[in-house]
Parts: structure tokens; sequence; C-alpha cells
């Protein structure tokens, strides 16, 4: 999508129907007032004196424009929240939720349909989800960006848990000691 050219601000319009409220969120500099502006329409966007920045052809990279967050009524559609960039977007672990899965239905389909209940998706026989990624119906990346977030989600959870984070830190000391007895045993020769 691009608010300088318009492409897909049509799309993002319609996923903010009124009764709706929207938050961009995302580093310094990637355009989330731009596309602000963009749905605002140029004459409000002047109007609100919604700062925009050019990105310098140096470095490419945006700068710190947004200071504070806003809440705007879009013409014809729902509300946006324009916020400034952010440095790290934390997760927390809620109990009574499975937020570990939230944003993966396809994979969690998909795995429902494996000949293991306990599949890792790493090549055991009769995985569905290695079968579609073979078949270009999933990506690798989308496999690896759920499993990077079971691994945010677990480490969260640990964080919570006395006994999840001493076992959790076991296995790190246990680790830490087989890679330096393997760099002491390459040494040796």
């Amino acid at each position: 999508m691009s608010a300088l050219h318009g492409a897909g601000m049509s799309e993002l319009r319609a996923r903010l129907p009124s009764g709706t409220t929207g938050v961009l969120l995302g580093s310094s500099g990637v355009g989330k007032s731009s596309l602000t502006s963009g749905l605002l329409g140029r004459e409000l966007s002047v109007a609100l004196e919604i700062r925009t920045g050019e990105i310098p052809d140096w470095d490419a990279r945006g700068r710190h424009t947004t200071t504070h967050r806003e809440l705007f009524q879009l013409p014809g559609a729902g509300l946006l929240v324009d916020t400034p960039g952010l440095r790290e977007l934390g997760l927390w672990h809620d109990a009574g939720h499975d937020t570990d899965r939230s944003g993966f239905s396809e994979i969690e389909v998909l795995a429902a349909d494996c000949r293991f209940g306990d599949c890792r998706h790493e090549g055991e026989p009769g995985c569905a989800v290695r079968a579609a990624i073979e078949a270009g119906t999933l990506s690798e990346q989308r496999l690896q960006s759920a499993r990077k977030l079971g691994r945010e989600m677990e480490r969260q959870r640990a964080l919570g848990d006395a006994y999840l984070l001493h076992e959790q830190r076991r296995r790190q000391r246990a680790f830490g000691r087989r890679v330096r007895e393997a760099a002491r045993a390459r040494r040796r020769g």
C-alpha cells in the first residue's frame, strides 16, 4: 500500500467502517501519519496539521515526526488512532487466552489434519502443514512467524510462572555447558 500513490487506501478504509476504531502501530518513519492523511483527505489533514516528513535519499530511513497519539474521525468511516513510532511491541500472557495461536488459524486448521497430535511440522510423516508448504498454499515464513510468536509467548508464560522460569533457565544452562564442552573438544583436536 502507498499513501503517496493511493494504492490500497480503499481497502484500508473498508477495514474501518463506522463504529470501529483502528490503531496504526509501527516504527518511526514507516508512513503511519501519511496513511492517516491519505484517509482523511488532503484538505482535512492540512486543517488538522498532521505533520509528515520526507525520507532522505542518503539513508532511506524515516524520522520521528509524530510526537503524540491522536484520534481522528475518518469521513464516512470509523475512527483511527495515529501513534508515534514504536521501538518495541511487547507481548504478555493471559491465562484465559490462547494468544500464542492467534493470527495463525490457517496453521491450526492444517495441524488438526497431521497424522500425529504432537507433530512439530519438521518432517514427520503425515504432516499436513509441511504438505501445504510443499504445495505452495502456506509459506515457510508464515510457519516460522508462528513458531517465533509461540517461543515469545512461552517466555512470557515462564516469566509469570516460577517453575517454568526455573526449567527454562536450567535448559539454557545445560545448552551452554554443551556448547562450551564442544568448543573445548574442538580446541583439543
